[in-house]
C-alpha cells in the first residue's frame, strides 16, 4: 500500500512548494471533502471513509505548515529589534 500512495504524496508535495499551486491544491483537497463526489464512495464502511481520511490529513498537515513558516518568518524579521533593544 504505501508503495502505491508514495507517488502521489510526492506530486502532492512538488504541487505544494509552489507558492501559486499550494492554494489551489489547499482549495481543491478542501472541495473534494465537503462535495459529495468521491473517489471511494462512502457507503463502503471503512474504506470510503479512508480517502476522506488520507485528504484531510494532507490538508491539515499543509495548513499547518504554512501557519509555521508564516510564524518562523515573523519571529526572524522580529528578532533583529529584540537584539537591539536588549544590546542598549
Amino acid at each position: 500500500m504505501k508503495s502505491l500512495l508514495q507517488p502521489l504524496y510526492a506530486v502532492y508535495r512538488a504541487i505544494l512548494k509552489h507558492p501559486k499551486y499550494r492554494w489551489i491544491a489547499i482549495a481543491a483537497s478542501f472541495f473534494y471533502l465537503v462535495s459529495p463526489v468521491d473517489f471511494i464512495t462512502d457507503f463502503m464502511p471503512i474504506i470510503g471513509w479512508i480517502d476522506d481520511g488520507m485528504v484531510a490529513t494532507l490538508l491539515v498537515t499543509e495548513i499547518s505548515q504554512i501557519l509555521l513558516e508564516k510564524r518562523k518568518q515573523r519571529q526572524e524579521t522580529t528578532a533583529p529589534e529584540d537584539a537591539e533593544i536588549i544590546a542598549i
